[in-house]
């Protein structure tokens, strides 16, 4: 399956073979800003955001958000405190970094010195962030979070009379933008995305004059009236599929290859691997890949996934086990793979999806799990 165009193989790179890693994860990021333009356009004159929580899907915040920065972007979403701590050094002073799960008690001074702006899902954050603007004696910013319909963080129906109450005439919070979440933005058919804009209207007249952000990487597909004034995409900028079952109009940002530790032939009634799982009905030509579950490779993959060599299947056999994958090679000539030979796990043959789908999850999984044991190699 094509991705469109990917990163290089480390085979391509001079040297970096000689440093003997046993995988490499090559992360395109001028992929990820043709990606960022692309959702630009698609929302303009919609301002666009990046969700870099999790350390960019895995794929490592410190090196990709100054990339969506000088590719224009000012507007970054972590989830958690202590990554917004971590972010807002590599940027800009004129970069806001939001933090989508809000404040633990205790973190308001913090935040507010570093110019880091809460997502307030509650009113007791939203207390707590004017208690402290007053304590400053300044005006902070905030974003506040209300709830459309999926029962996660944010404001809930029943108090939104009470949040808009007490934000009619104070004077310490601006709020820049009233936000929720979609929870079924990558199916296009569900009636819940439906029901959720209705809701996002009835909640943009209740607190009329504010912006509104509620567009994911699924809700910019949606159409325009999801985008609001800022819409905040995750997967899609890494290359995800932003639609359930459709193929992913991103560009590939992310290639690994996987290096050979062992080549050898079984015969026919060979166990292979923990529990003997798999049983060769034939003399068997197998290689054993320096990767498993503990790289962020599933478990599930056992006998359902492959890799590709060059164009060619190689379908997993046995468990995948924490540090070990076999493959069944017969396929390939005699002698094509040897000690160090990379395979494709992720490439112009199979993208993150088709990984996703085979291991019974979803690609934000596959990425976010992504180990830190192989050679990362940013291009």
């Amino acid at each position: 399956m094509e991705m469109g165009r990917v990163a290089s193989s480390p085979e391509t790179e001079a040297g970096i073979l000689n440093e003997g890693a046993t995988g490499y994860l090559t992360i395109n990021l001028l992929a990820l800003a043709r990606n960022y333009a692309k959702l630009c356009a698609l929302v303009a004159p919609a301002q666009t955001a990046a969700v870099v929580k999790a350390d960019a899907y895995g794929l490592g915040a410190l090196r990709l958000a100054p990339t969506l920065y000088k590719a224009g972007c000012r507007h970054f979403f972590v989830a958690q405190f202590d990554e917004a701590v971590k972010l807002r050094p590599v940027l800009a002073a004129d970069a806001k970094i939001f933090v989508l799960n809000g404040l633990q008690p205790g973190n308001e001074e913090a935040c507010a010195a570093r110019e880091i702006i809460p997502i307030l899902n509650s009113l007791e954050q939203w207390r707590r962030w004017l208690a402290t603007a007053k304590r400053w004696k300044r005006t902070l910013p905030a974003v506040v979070q209300l709830d459309t319909g999926m029962s996660r963080p944010g404001v809930p129906p029943e108090e939104r009379s009470a949040l808009a109450s007490e934000l009619a005439g104070q004077g310490n919070i601006e709020i820049l933008f009233i936000m929720s979440h979609l929870a079924s933005a990558d199916e296009f058919g569900s009636d819940q995305n439906d029901d959720q804009l209705a809701e996002m209207k009835r909640i943009s007249e209740e607190f009329a004059g504010l912006d509104i952000c509620f567009a994911n990487s699924g809700g910019i597909f949606l159409g325009k009236p999801y985008h609001g004034a800022l819409a905040r995409p995750g997967i899609a900028l890494y290359g995800g599929g932003p639609m359930a079952g459709e193929p992913s109009p991103m560009e590939a940002v992310v290639r690994m290859d996987v290096a050979v530790v062992q080549t050898r032939t079984v015969p026919a009634g060979a166990k292979i691997g923990y529990g003997g799982a798999h049983i060769a009905d034939k003399e068997t030509r197998v290689a054993t890949i320096a990767a498993g579950y503990a790289d962020g490779l599933p478990r599930s993959l056992s006998g359902r996934g492959a890799v590709y060599y060059k164009g060619t299947r190689l379908p997993i056999v046995g468990r995948v086990s924490m540090d070990s994958i076999t493959l069944d090679i017969t396929a390939l000539p005699k002698g094509t793979l040897t000690l160090g030979s990379l395979v494709e796990v992720l490439g112009p043959h199979q993208t993150i999806e088709d990984v996703a789908r085979d291991a019974g999850t979803i690609s934000y999984e596959i990425l976010t799990n992504l180990g830190d044991r192989y050679h990362r190699q940013y291009r």
